[in-house]
């Protein structure tokens, strides 16, 4: 007889509650729930499929998982370096298990085919978009506003999956770092961050914010203790009205 592996709290989460979760834990009871991604229905109860941020909203339940490798989807912001030049575009190293491919014909500006490594040169950084994924590689393209060669600044790594949290919902956190230390960010979604700003100073302080962000990203109330963390650090910044943080990996 198959013995029963899952696991319950003796109260299960409420709407308004973001907690650990391990695979086979109860979440939450009851039919008007629905589970998403990383959750699985068992008679009335909603049960966590791996290990992750339980989240709940509008009675949708997901698992937001907390490591793992990162998975290109279209439409993702990608920070990497060239790692190739070929006779019609550059191969980019973005951490994943393939290069993503950035044709000539995915640049701004028109690029002759032996003028390519005088537009981008190995090592280079670049940001760009992720416009097609396919079974042999990723094509990605810098033609939109916002993506290029990134000059100047820093780029630090973080886990893929702190992302959301780093940028917050619609953008609120990252605003909010961008108003404190002056400098602009830049979050691939490939746990890549670009940081620049006029000053050493102001790039590392916005460094260690971003960090702080990864560290605590499990906890509820984040967006409170990054504000205190910023007073703390005597920067300053406009209040503005923070929108539930956001947990949804396909958005930037």
């Amino acid at each position: 007889m198959l013995k029963d592996y899952r696991f319950s709290r003796k109260e299960t989460m409420s709407k308004d509650t973001r907690q650990m979760v391990i695979p086979g834990e109860v979440i939450i009871k009851g039919n008007e729930y629905l589970p998403g991604e990383g959750a699985y229905r068992d008679g009335e109860e909603v049960v966590a499929g791996r290990y992750g941020i339980a989240n709940i909203v509008e009675k949708h339940v997901r698992v937001i998982p907390v490591s793992g490798a990162y998975y290109p989807r279209r439409g993702n912001t990608i920070i990497g370096t060239i790692a190739d030049i070929t006779f019609n575009g550059w191969l980019i190293d973005f951490g994943g298990a393939q290069n993503a491919f950035l044709p000539v014909a995915e640049v701004p500006r028109y690029i002759n085919r032996n003028e390519l490594r005088e537009f981008l040169d190995f090592g280079e950084a670049v940001v760009v978009k992720v416009w097609d994924v396919k079974s042999r590689g990723i094509d990605a393209s810098m033609k939109m506003r916002g993506f290029g060669k990134i000059e100047g600044g820093m780029i630090i790594n973080v886990n893929p999956y702190k992302v959301p949290r780093i940028i917050g919902k619609e953008g609120s956190m990252v605003k909010m770092i961008k108003d404190a230390t002056g400098c602009d960010i830049t979050v691939g979604q490939n746990g890549k961050v670009w940081i620049s700003g006029k000053s050493i100073d102001k790039e590392v302080a916005t460094k260690e914010i971003v960090e702080f962000i990864v560290d605590n990203s499990t906890i509820a109330g984040l967006t409170e203790e990054v504000e205190k963390f910023i007073k703390k650090k005597g920067l300053s910044f406009n209040k503005v009205e923070i929108i539930e943080e956001n947990t949804d990996e396909d958005k930037e």
